[in-house]
């Protein structure tokens, strides 16, 4: 009769932890934040704490289970509407690579090894060092890993040999375009703008104001993510209507 019990109570906790999961989302499963990490140990003490005692109500279980989910749920709903709530919980990326170069102080702050490094890169089939102009670690843990851009031979050669440069009527003057050592970066979330990384590339709300009008936005406050690569090219998202 007691092993029925526990088999009873089994298969009743798994569902609840499996239904608690899924309505945390499944953000849940295919990365783990801190935070993320910290819930999802605490739900799993606390249904193993009524499967280890079978004297123990279910609910003595069940109600730190379903606690547990209301501070998640809240706190992730919050971090939508709130980047400063969103940088507490997740925290920020960290450049470990930044334009060809070792942030080894950065490395430091992480407790980051050169054995993490090269293994995270060896992960990804980066062999060389010398070929990474970025990599970010993630707040999960994850590195991202941005390549450097190979030289084309045909530049010198067009260099050299002024009837080839002329047929290249798509090209883009470099004097026209926007150049600096980063990752894309934001420069507006959730309708607000990054003025520090507007400053990051010595721009301002007046040009960024112009930049997204010749793109029919009007309002910085329309723009729901908006961001600048290292060629100058701008993504803007607007917010949906309605």
């Amino acid at each position: 009769m007691e092993n029925l019990i526990v088999i009873f109570r089994t298969v009743l906790v798994y569902f609840i932890v499996f239904l608690v999961l899924r309505l945390m989302g499944k953000r849940e499963i295919g990365k783990l934040s801190v935070f993320d990490l910290v819930i999802s140990i605490m739900i799993a003490e606390s249904a193993v704490f009524v499967l280890d005692d079978v004297k123990r109500p279910l609910w003595d279980g069940i109600l730190p289970i379903l606690t547990l989910l209301v501070i998640q749920v809240s706190i992730a709903y919050i971090s939508l509407k709130n980047r400063t709530v969103r940088l507490l919980f997740d925290g920020r990326p960290s450049m470990i690579v930044n334009n060809g170069k070792l942030d080894a102080d950065e490395m430091r702050r992480q407790r980051y090894t050169l054995d993490d490094l090269m293994q995270q890169l060896r992960d990804q089939q980066v062999e060389n060092l010398n070929d990474v102009q970025f990599a970010m670690l993630e707040t999960t843990g994850k590195l991202s890993v941005i390549l450097k851009e190979e030289q084309e031979s045909s530049d010198d050669d067009n260099s050299s040999n002024p009837t080839d440069s002329q047929q290249n009527t798509n090209t883009i003057p470099l004097t026209d375009q926007i150049r600096y050592a980063s990752l894309p970066l934001p420069l507006i979330m959730d309708g607000k703008v990054q003025d520090e990384n507007l400053e990051k590339i010595e721009k301002t709300r007046f040009w960024l104001k112009n930049k997204i009008q010749e793109k029919g936005v009007q309002d910085f406050k329309e723009v729901f993510f908006c961001t600048i690569d290292h060629k100058g090219q701008l993504f803007i998202d607007t917010r949906q209507k309605g």
